[in-house]
């Protein structure tokens, strides 16, 4: 019997409502319930933008789904067209950034933001980030199916990576070039390069980029946080968001801190707001969060790795890799695991942009999961 015909949205019936892939919908659903909650325990805890900023934060939480929605329920065949205008959308964004006139560097350390009519402060950087993934995943189909040779499609990514990433780099915006660079290598991993030559090819390139980005690219404060991760007690002016945020998670005990007295943290309802779900959950909240992250990423591999097209399981690969590398270094700095960095928690953190990309990723996920083999 036929399930589906082609078309821009593909038509609905018993049979194929059945492939709607609840557990990719459910860990979402309730990271995103989790994080509407904590976020209104914080910003009512005293911010003066509230309750401006958490109305803003579910407004966008509903346009996230709804734009999830409309393309989970497109045709796969256009997936490609919808990966181009994100692209070149993001591309033009990028470029608009250091000319636009607006610049939130004094308080955040880069110029990454636009001021959009309607929609506010954005971040064309996310953008660009799933803009990258869908144009490499299919130039890496082409080289899989010998359409194209490996040097043009070296070449073909190149010129796909190197205006972004630049214009990334020149912002400064150290945390999503690192997300970019994580994703593209996982998709590589997933093409065909062997882990070897990865794992060759990312020493290297630490060896020879690192001491330039340290003496000609990062800032006192970024060098400063990476010295007292590596050597703990060095700086305790640099230490001092890690201790505040150690101590908000160790206040939480099993259910949330009940006593009223919140500890202080930097950044709590965005960089930090792990520390905010211990406050107010507890370890039974900080645990669930882990747990269903680690579920959504885990199916999200399932899904590429049952995906139709070659090009379709590159894209969830690299989706993919983009959600664990946040999660991951998230809740690593946050416990003093990894350096700190303006990593956001997806689908919790406070941020219109970030929750808007989040859940344009998750629809292109649940997209091609919904025609997995």
């Amino acid at each position: 019997m036929e399930t589906r015909k082609s078309g821009i949205v593909r038509l609905r019936n018993n049979e194929y409502n059945k492939r709607i892939d609840y557990y990719l919908i459910v860990p979402v659903f309730l990271l995103t319930v989790i994080g509407l909650y904590v976020l209104q325990r914080v910003l009512s805890s005293g911010y003066a933008a509230y309750p401006g900023n958490y109305y803003r934060q579910i407004y966008a939480t509903m346009a996230g789904m709804f734009i999830a929605t409309v393309i989970a329920i497109l045709d796969t065949h256009f997936l490609k067209l919808v990966g181009r205008l994100l692209y070149g959308a993001g591309l033009f964004l990028l470029i608009l950034v250091p000319i636009d006139g607006y610049s939130l560097k004094s308080t955040w350390g880069a110029d990454s933001w636009l001021n959009l009519p309607v929609i506010g402060n954005f971040q064309p950087s996310e953008l660009m980030k799933i803009g990258l993934v869908m144009v490499a995943a299919e130039i890496f189909e082409l080289m899989a199916e010998k359409k194209i040779n490996y040097l043009r499609g070296l070449l073909y990514l190149a010129a796909a990576y190197g205006p972004p990433m630049l214009l990334i780099f020149l912002q400064p915006d150290f945390g999503t070039a690192m997300v970019i660079v994580f994703s593209f290598a996982c998709m590589a991993f997933v093409w065909g390069v062997k882990y070897r030559y990865l794992l060759l090819a990312i020493s290297s390139t630490v060896v020879i980029v690192a001491p330039s980005l340290w003496f000609f690219y990062m800032e006192d404060y970024q060098k400063a946080r990476i010295l007292s991760h590596i050597f703990s007690g060095s700086d305790p002016q640099a230490e001092y968001n890690l201790v505040q945020a150690k101590a908000a998670i160790a206040s939480g005990g099993l259910t949330g801190n009940h006593t009223g007295v919140l500890t202080s943290v930097p950044v709590k309802e965005s960089d930090f707001i792990y520390t905010a779900v211990s406050e107010h959950l507890g370890f039974i909240g900080t645990a669930a969060v882990v747990i269903l992250a680690f579920f959504f990423l885990a199916r999200c591999m399932y899904v590429a790795n049952n995906a139709q097209l070659p090009s379709q399981s590159y894209i969830v690969m690299g989706l993919t890799a983009s959600f664990a590398f946040h999660f991951i270094e998230n809740l690593g700095m946050s416990v003093g695991l990894l350096p700190i960095t303006g990593i956001p928690l997806p689908f919790i953190s406070l941020g219109g942009t970030a929750m808007l990309i989040n859940f344009i990723a998750f629809g292109l996920i649940l997209n091609i999961s919904m025609d997995r083999k």
